[in-house]
């Protein structure tokens, strides 16, 4: 206000830069909040379903047993050793605070659990009964890449870029 001196308060000026950088900042802070949000639903969802399907090796290990490779030994026992290790990152998904170094271990348990579906392909060994043709096994490898995918998207790696001059 002007006082009757001719003195002014001075208030310094926000302008628009000042309220576009708030919203910047209040953008940046939903997509945290959000990723996060995402990051719980679909941790929990995949890790509720890693405990299922583990569970499930120990309650019918005979069809898991079908399809490990012959070359590894003894089918019963990477039938029941890969039903627990699920069982486990299916656990570590689920509890917010492990969720990180699970989900690293989670792209490398993917990625070798995979020989098992690269077995049946090849050898046309049928799971639970059914042969899949190759459409099928190609969506299965195509489950497989997006189950890695959103393993790394949960393990929060960052993937940077340097550009070369």
């Amino acid at each position: 206000f002007q006082a009757e001196d001719g003195i002014r308060d001075s208030v310094a000026s926000r302008g628009l830069g000042d309220v576009y950088k708030r919203q910047s900042h209040i953008f940046q802070l939903y997509k945290v909040v959000i990723v996060k949000i995402f990051r719980f639903i679909v941790g929990l969802t995949l890790g509720a379903a890693l405990l299922r399907i583990g569970y499930h090796h120990f309650t019918n290990p005979e069809i898991y047993d079908e399809i490990v490779p012959s070359y590894l030994g003894d089918p019963r026992f990477w039938t029941l050793l890969s039903g627990a290790i699920e069982m486990l990152l299916g656990i570590g998904l689920i509890v917010n605070k492990s969720r990180r170094i699970t989900s690293r271990v989670l792209v490398f348990f993917f990625t070798v659990v995979y020989l098992a579906n690269m077995n049946m392909w090849i050898n046309d060994i049928p799971f639970s009964g059914t042969k899949l043709t190759s459409s099928g096994h190609i969506v299965r490898l195509l489950i497989q890449l997006i189950l890695i995918l959103t393993a790394l998207n949960l393990s929060e790696i960052q993937i940077r870029y340097s550009k070369k001059k």
